[in-house]
């Protein structure tokens, strides 16, 4: 499936763009993140905890504007027309 993923601040500078049209197999929030990792190595250990139960940090990681955690956390489930967004835990005023 297509997502479209935004990333804001140091992941956008990793990235190297705001929005990306991704493609991806992923079937749940943390099987995306993992797959965006390895596809833009400057994001590698910084999307989702060593033990893969929850985003970096204070990281903030929505579907269609909520954030994850108030749905199914990395297990949230995928539709082709959802948008993700991408914050870091030091984005932000």
């Amino acid at each position: 499936m297509q997502l479209e993923c935004v990333f804001f601040g140091p992941f956008r500078d990793a990235v190297g763009e705001k929005t990306v049209r991704y493609e991806t197999d992923a079937e749940h929030v943390g099987e995306l993140l993992l797959d965006l990792e390895s596809t833009y190595p400057d994001l590698e250990g910084r999307l989702v905890s060593d033990d893969g139960t929850e985003p970096v940090g204070k990281a903030v990681v929505t579907k269609n504007k909520r954030d994850v955690t108030h749905i199914d956390g990395l297990e949230t489930e995928l539709e082709e027309t959802d948008v993700i967004r991408l914050v870091p835990s030091v984005y932000g005023g």
